[in-house]
């Protein structure tokens, strides 16, 4: 058995960053489901801008909005206006076809890549 990429959202820009919510991540619940990503899914999270990576969970956003919220400590970490990666993995002993969710700086979906 092994862990590996099952989805991601590519280029995503955050447009929050809430230091007193108890964590996590918001995601607009759109991308959510382009991606296969459950709400509570714990998932990786990486800035293309500073560098920082960092694990918590997936909380549902306005469906449609383009929210990418960093909540709690992980504010600190990840600002607004940052290029994200979210990385959600699977442990699984079949290799699998991550889907991989391209976004404008909208935060809304152009293709899988």
């Amino acid at each position: 058995m092994r862990f590996v990429l099952r989805s991601k959202i590519h280029k995503a820009t955050v447009t929050e960053a809430d230091l007193n919510y108890n964590g996590s991540i918001t995601i607009d619940e759109d991308l959510i489901e382009k991606a296969g990503f459950w709400s509570g899914e714990k998932v990786l999270v990486v800035s293309n801008t500073s560098g920082v990576r960092l694990e918590t969970y997936v909380i549902a956003g306005k469906k449609g909005t383009g929210i990418i919220c960093m909540n709690g400590a992980s504010a600190h970490l990840i600002k607004k206006g940052e290029e994200i990666i979210v990385m959600g993995f699977e442990l699984t002993d079949k290799p699998i076809k991550p889907l991989n969710v391209l976004v404008d700086k909208n935060n809304k979906f152009i293709n899988y890549l």
